[in-house]
């Protein structure tokens, strides 16, 4: 069996129609890997509605600070913490992400929830610190975790080796920086943001965000050889056209598969 993508949000930071970007990994063992969390509750609407149960979550990457990556982290806590007080958690769970991530995380759990869930940092919620070239033990995966060089915020990308003996790679929420080279060729999927169409570039000005378009993570996958390239980070304003336009986009640059998936949409890996 090979492991199941679980898309639980599409959108960029200011989407309103669907969820901020974040994602699941579930393998064989029914073992589910979530990496962000988005920007709010809804985090707990989307795992209920992929069918995703929250005692098999055992760790989480967090890839960066950003709102929308990092606020829904609070309320899986909150789930997670319950589950552990109420005896339907086994195990621990592990946050990796970077160390001033940590502390800020144990801040934002400390303003906001109840001391009984923040004593179990240290105890049965567990940190683990992430840096450049770092590899680390997640379910049966070996995550190798590199710095995207961002100009913005701290952020960590990570690939690691699917079951199926296929390379796996997620760019984080910003353009591929040739220093990550190492980390990201040979790839057979490459997760990345495309913010809008390069078509739209002058009406989303994609760059002066940090971001790309549709059609530059296309030749950025054709250069590197990847087989299957998914596009989501995205603006939400043409959602309704959005699959369509910008799979038409990078075909057009990109002779391997492209997904533009939906919220909950499920890629096999």
């Amino acid at each position: 069996m090979n492991e199941i993508l679980t898309v639980l949000g599409t959108g960029n930071a200011l989407a309103t129609r669907c969820y901020n970007t974040c994602f699941a990994i579930e393998n064989a063992a029914a073992e589910v890997l979530l990496v962000d969390a988005g920007g709010g509750n809804g985090i707990l609407r989307q795992l209920q509605a992929a069918a995703l149960d929250a005692a098999a979550i055992h760790h989480i990457i967090l890839t960066h600070a950003h709102c929308d990556h990092m606020l829904g982290l609070v309320w899986m806590v909150r789930k997670i913490g319950t589950l552990i007080r109420t005896g339907k958690y086994e195990g621990n769970l592990t946050v990796h992400c970077a160390e001033k991530n940590e502390a800020r995380l144990r801040a934002m759990c400390e303003a906001t929830l109840e001391q009984r869930f923040c004593s179990l940092f240290g105890d049965r919620i567990l940190f683990s610190s992430v840096e450049d070239g770092a590899v680390h033990q997640i379910y049966d995966y070996a995550v190798t975790f590199f710095d995207i060089h961002s100009t913005k915020e701290q952020q960590y990308g990570f690939t690691t080796m699917l079951e199926n003996g296929k390379k796996l790679v997620c760019l984080g929420d910003e353009p591929y920086n040739p220093l990550c080279a190492p980390y990201v060729e040979g790839a057979k999927w490459l997760l990345s943001e495309a913010f809008c169409l390069y078509a739209d570039r002058e009406r989303f000005r994609p760059y002066e965000k940090h971001h790309s378009t549709a059609m530059d993570a296309a030749k950025l996958a054709g250069e590197l050889g990847v087989e299957d390239l998914v596009l989501w980070h995205t603006e939400d304003h043409t959602i309704d056209t959005r699959k369509a336009s910008y799979t038409a986009e990078a075909k057009q640059y990109f002779t391997g598969n492209v997904h533009v998936p939906e919220d909950l949409e499920r890629l096999i890996l």
